[in-house]
Order: structure tokens, then sequence, then C-alpha cells
């Protein structure tokens, strides 16, 4: 079968960007190539605002290489956008024609709503975020805008961006403190000019390859142990941090921190000033970092266009429908498993013997579809594979942390190996929430052996206690003998959690 590819080359500012996607089985777009050119537009744009001959140059050489990639993959039709630098030029059609004349492309260029309604339709359908601002910082323009209940209701674009914001205020390599601080007042009066996003206190959502520097030199700074970068979230103190030490290097030592891209060493502080000014203004509650961006959006409303659906219902089912497919989970048995669990969990809430919480039916809910997602790689060491895939999986509509609690709970095997898997990230959580996650990954645990050979013979659970021990019966229809079984050796997981002994009866089901 010949498997879909869409290509899309970001003609930006600052970078040029050639991504490849195919569709995979769950009809995801994944990428397979990412090629980049720090082709630094802006700085050809004259003070007319004209593209100089070198510019163009600079312009139709990347594109070349890209084409060259573009061929070897057959690709007949490529998108090709371009943003602030060319739609700010005066002599833009001049620009396209030549870009046509030379190469295999033509260039659309995005007005300054197509370029913040696209990083905004990227957001929302790849987080759960229901209302926040955000930002799109490039070379030449930064778009913000901000959405209320999923809903783009806000917009702007600034004619300026990290390569311009250098050249108007920085005039060496470094940016020395009085610079920073015109820069700030500057971008105080300009932010402050947007009565839509003053103290808003809401998340800001950063896009873009400056915000994910940010990011990726914190992760860096405090050997963060997960992967991706993907919702990962960021307090002021953090911008701060961040901003200080960057602060603090020369351009040599900028340009070998772990996390920054050698090319945006000389434009980062400028960018950092961006954010943190952005989040004081805002009175920001967090901020978070979108991977998908501009791109994205191109593509979310192309392959929507006609379906009403540019806007996702449910991120988070859209991610779970994904694993579905990539890990081919056995929906049926998913399904029987997540009714043993959560009436195992409703009849121990009802006998006093776990706080009942709607946040732990969800978790038992996403839980319980994932658990042992591991088994697709090796069912012999399933709980550390599943523990892994998870926690480094990016997943569209979870926080990091939301990620690696499902983890946690998906991969539960014993006391012991939840232990030794949550360890590392034992600040993360407070004791309560650990013996929460232990025990929803015992019901889990234990529901899952009530199905051992997925043959849904278990028709009911009832739970009670009785003296010192939780009485469990069991109505089965057919031979339960390999539930039973497993079920007597799963039950000390929930025993060691509840401080009670577990006493199963099975039951035939009656005429």
């Amino acid at each position: 079968m010949i498997k879909e590819k869409y290509a899309i080359i970001d003609i930006g500012s600052n970078t040029m960007r050639l991504v490849i996607y195919q569709r995979d089985k769950s009809q995801r777009l994944k990428e397979i190539e990412n090629v980049k050119v720090s082709a630094r537009l802006r700085n050809y744009l004259n003070d007319d605002s004209f593209l100089n001959d070198e510019g163009i140059k600079v312009l139709v050489s990347a594109l070349h290489s890209f084409q060259e990639v573009t061929r070897h993959h057959d690709l007949k039709k490529v998108k090709c956008v371009a943003t602030a630098t060319i739609r700010q030029a005066e002599n833009k059609e001049f620009i396209l024609q030549t870009v046509e004349a030379k190469t295999d492309f033509s260039i659309r260029i995005l007005s300054e709503y197509e370029e913040a309604y696209y990083g905004f339709l990227a957001v929302v359908n790849s987080t759960q975020i229901e209302s926040g601002i955000t930002i799109d910082i490039g070379g030449g323009s930064t778009e913000i805008t901000y959405f209320e209940n999923r809903k783009l209701i806000h917009y702007h674009s600034f004619p300026f961006g990290a390569l311009s914001l250098k050249k108007q205020f920085v005039k060496n390599e470094i940016p020395a403190e009085k610079e920073i601080n015109q820069l700030k007042e500057f971008l105080d009066a300009k932010f402050r000019s947007l009565p839509w996003i003053v103290n808003r206190n809401l998340p800001i959502v950063a896009i873009g390859g400056s915000a994910r520097n940010i990011v990726q030199i914190h992760q860096a700074m405090q050997e963060y142990p997960l992967a991706g970068v993907h919702q990962y979230e960021m307090n002021h103190q953090n911008l701060t941090d961040v901003q200080q030490f960057l602060s603090s290097l020369t351009l040599h030592e900028l340009q070998r921190v772990e996390g920054l891209s050698k090319d945006r060493a000389d434009i980062i502080i400028p960018t950092a000033q961006v954010f943190h000014t952005l989040y004081e203004i805002v009175d920001a509650d967090n901020f978070i970092l979108s991977r998908k961006g501009l791109r994205d959006g191109v593509f979310y409303e192309d392959l929507t266009r006609g379906t009403g659906l540019a806007i996702f219902p449910n991120v988070i089912e859209e991610s779970f429908h994904e694993l579905l497919s990539d890990y081919d989970i056995d929906l049926n048995h998913v399904i029987h498993v997540t009714k043993l669990a959560l009436k195992i969990y409703r009849d121990l809430a009802e006998e006093g013997l776990l706080s009942y919480s709607k946040e732990d039916i969800l978790l038992l809910r996403r839980g319980a579809f994932v658990f042992n997602l591991g088994q697709y790689i090796d069912s012999e060491s399933s709980s550390q594979h599943t523990f892994y895939l998870i926690a480094n999986r990016t997943i569209d509509g979870l926080l990091h942390k939301e990620r690696l609690q499902l983890a946690l709970i998906a991969s539960f095997k014993s006391k012991s190996s939840y232990k030794q898997y949550a360890d590392p990230y034992k600040h993360w959580f407070s004791k309560v929430e650990q013996r929460n996650m232990m025990m929803l990954g015992a019901i889990i645990k234990l529901a899952y052996s009530l199905n051992a050979t997925k043959r849904e013979i278990i028709k009911s659970v009832d739970i009670r206690t009785e003296n010192d021990f939780v009485k469990c019966d069991v109505v089965c229809e057919g031979n339960w003998k390999p539930e039973e079984y497993q079920a007597e050796k799963q039950k000390k997981n929930l025993e060691k959690i509840l401080k009670k002994n577990i006493i199963f009866k099975f039951y035939e089901k009656e005429e």
C-alpha cells in the first residue's frame, strides 16, 4: 500500500524549514523529514522594505536544497507558505515570480490573521487548554492571540520579531543591561496596548523555535528526566532563572549551551525578555510550550476542509485513538476490564476503603485503556516498556505530570516496581497522591486478572467488608479457573495497600 505523504515549506524571517509527513496506520500525520536552513531573510530587508538581491538569492538557494528532498520523495504538490519578511517586502510580487520561475514551488503569503489563526489552531488541537494567550515570535513578527473556550477571540500581529528586536536594541553581540531595560520598556508599552491580554491570569502558550529553545535550556539546567517538550510547563521563576543564566554568558558560551540552537545564540536573550515581559503583563499562571505550530495549523485546516471540524472536539480522545491503533489495543478487552475496575473502585469507596473522586474515575478509565501497553513490545518485560512508552511519548492533551501519572498507573506491577519507576519523580507527587496511584494501578491489575483469558466470563463483581477482611463475590458464565488463579495471585498488591485480606468467592451465573 502506498503511504500518503504531505510536505510543507515554512519560509520564516529567521529560519526556513521543510517538513514531510506521512500518514501512519492511525491516520495521524507522522513527521518523517525535517530540514532547516537558518536563512535570516529579515536581515536582507532594507530600510525601504525591499528584500535585496542577496536575500532573494539566499531564498532561492534554500528552496533548491529543499527541492532535492521533495523530488527524492516524489512529491508533486508541496505547500509553501511565507510569513512576515515576504509579507512586508515591497517587492513581494517579484519574489513570488522569481521563486515560481526558478523552483518547483509557489509561495502563498500568509496574512497576519492567518499566521495568528494557524498558531491558535495548532494549540487547541494539540492541548487540552480551554482558554489562554498564545505567542509565536518569529524573526520579523510576533503573533499574539487570546482564546476562550477553545474559540479565537482576539489576535494581533506586532511588526517586530527576534531579529528586528536585536537589530533595534542591541549594538554588540550580547545586549548590555541598559539595552535590556530599553527593550523591556518597549515591550511593556507594546503589550499593554492590547487591553485584552492585561492581567488575564491565564496560561501563556508559546509556539516556535525560540520558545522551544527556552524550554530545552530549562530542561538541561535541571537534568529533566522525561523526553519531549510539547506541553512542558514553566512558571515565572523558571523563566527568570533561564534569563539570568543566559545573561551571564558570552556569545561563545551561549553557542555551547545545551538545548540552544547555535544559530539562535545571538537572539535568545532578547527573545527570553519577550516571554518574561508578556508573562508579567498577562499575570500568567503558567508558561506552556506547544511544539505544534503554524505548519501544523495549516494542515489541520486543509485536512479537515469541508468537515466543519477544524477544531477537534476532544484532543485526548484523539490521542488515545492513536494509541489504540499504534499498539493494537484490544478494545473489547479494555471495555470489559474498565467496567470491572470501575465496579471494584466504587464498591471500595462505598465501604469506606478509599475516597471517591471524579479525578480518580478519569485516571482509572485512562489507566485501564493503556494498562500493560508494553506487551506490544515484549510480554516478559511489559511493565517496564509500558512505563517508558507512556512517560516518554508525547500525548496531545496531557501535560508532562499527567503523562507521568498515567505511566505509573498503567505500568503497575507491584509496590516495589512502582517505587522503582517513581523514585526519580518522587518530589512531583505527595505521599497521598503516590498511594492513590498505587491503589488505582492495583485495582486495574486485579480487574485485568479477572479477564485473564479475554473471554469476558465475569458478569458481576460485588465487594463488601466483613470484620477485618474484604469479601469479593464474582459471578461467572463458564469455567472460571484461569481467572480465579490470576485473581488469587494478583490480589496481594491491593491487600498491601488496603491493609486487609481479600477473599474471593466465584459463583456460576444462575439461569
